[in-house]
């Protein structure tokens, strides 16, 4: 009689598992997969819709608009939306008020070449169209919307009245992208999307803002600073026909940043020229974190990273990344004078180094570090092998007199 009890749960059919993976948080549902064979697809098939392009709006905002936070197993979590020929939307609601949108389970095609206006937070609450009970969606995830989908996904994002939070990922042919928003987003992320040559802005509260891809042309319309700053731009330009005054709004929202990622070339090519005419002037006084993206050269040179810290007097933490495969600009680093005023660095507590080629480059950065540092910093080094290594071994003469 325990043995039948036991596999009751199992004799039951397919559409009433799937159905009651619907109910479950996305994390959960992925979990039973693991139990076993036949469970391995069964929290793909749920909630599976069949619909067109045309109606992805309505889908979605049905989905969000149904689900009762109060009740939520009287809905599910999980959307997955057939439409066209083999094109497939995966919507999911997690925590925190967060929604995922994912096309990206569909059948891949050559992207075609697409504009894409976003425009966030314009409707007034009381025309939204949850009930009161309903998830007010604060965070959206957006994967690998095309020339397709992506109108169907302005008018669903338009009803998002209280969206802190928007992330874009893998969007291929997306050209150019524009947005504007209501102070309530915060929060940009936009990862790989490796077609983008424009990016307009419309946002005066934003406070991070992530990107990972080539260098497109950013234009902040507002004003606005930054507290967060990744910008990840390692593969290089989008076009090669970009200057340093190009790059001049997009420096202003960094100015006052805590937390920044910069690629060497970035500075070299874009920064440094326009801050030369300044006579250090344009200091970062408030960045506390830098983590530096350098790239690999025959004759490692430190001038660009020396000169940046310069600028940055409260820093605390320092993280190098050299990446071989990082864009640069030949010879940049030639024709950059170093700084005639020499800033010391009195709060850097620790430096971190990752992906030298040898210990001579290593132990060349580190000498200069300890040239602009009064306090000795914590330094180690991390090898491919995930081994790190300590390589503050004993206080510089300079500090061994301070103490004195």
């Amino acid at each position: 009689m325990v043995e039948e009890n036991s596999d009751s749960f199992g004799r039951l059919p397919d559409e009433i598992l799937c159905r009651i993976i619907s109910f479950l948080p996305c994390e959960t549902a992925l979990e039973t997969s693991f139990l076993s064979t036949r469970w391995r697809g069964l929290w793909n098939l749920a909630s599976v819709q069949q619909s067109t392009v045309d109606n992805i709006d309505t889908a979605v905002a049905n989905f969000v608009t149904c689900f009762d936070k109060l009740n939520p197993l009287s809905h599910p979590r999980l959307l997955q939306l057939h439409f066209g020929e083999s094109k497939v939307l995966l919507a999911t609601l997690a925590a925190n008020n967060k929604l995922k949108v994912d096309f990206s389970a569909g059948e891949k095609e050559f992207p075609t070449y697409f504009d894409w206006k976003l425009l966030l937070n314009h409707q007034n609450a009381a025309n939204q169209l949850c009930p009161s009970t309903s998830v007010y969606v604060k965070a959206l995830h957006l994967k690998s919307v095309d020339f397709l989908t992506s109108e169907a996904v302005s008018s669903v994002v338009s009803n998002f009245q209280f969206l802190e939070s928007l992330k874009i990922i893998e969007c291929n042919g997306l050209r150019s992208l524009y947005i504007e928003s209501s102070p309530k987003l915060v929060n940009l992320t936009i990862l790989d999307c490796p077609h983008l040559e424009f990016l307009q802005l419309k946002s005066s509260k934003l406070r991070s803002f992530r990107f990972r891809g080539k260098l497109p042309r950013i234009w902040p319309e507002n004003h606005f600073n930054l507290a967060d700053a990744m910008l990840d731009f390692r593969q290089g330009p989008s076009t090669y026909s970009l200057i340093s005054s190009d790059f001049d709004p997009a420096l202003l929202t960094i100015k006052n940043a805590h937390v920044v990622t910069l690629c060497r070339w970035t500075f070299e090519t874009l920064i440094w020229p326009s801050l030369l005419p300044m006579k250090e002037a344009f200091k970062f006084y408030k960045l506390q974190e830098l983590w530096w993206i350098d790239y690999s050269e025959e004759d490692y040179n430190t001038d660009a990273l020396m000169y940046f810290l310069k600028l940055c007097p409260a820093l605390e933490r320092l993280f190098v990344t050299v990446d071989p495969k990082s864009y640069y600009m030949p010879r940049a680093s030639t024709i950059l004078k170093k700084s005639s005023r020499h800033t010391q660095l009195g709060n850097l507590k620790v430096v971190k180094l990752e992906g030298f080629m040898n210990q001579e480059d290593e132990n060349k950065l580190v000498k200069d570090i300890k040239e602009l540092v009064t306090v000795e910093p914590l330094i180690v080094g991390a090898s491919n092998e995930n081994c790190t290594r300590i390589l503050t071994v004993a206080p510089s003469p300079k500090h061994a007199e301070t103490s004195l």
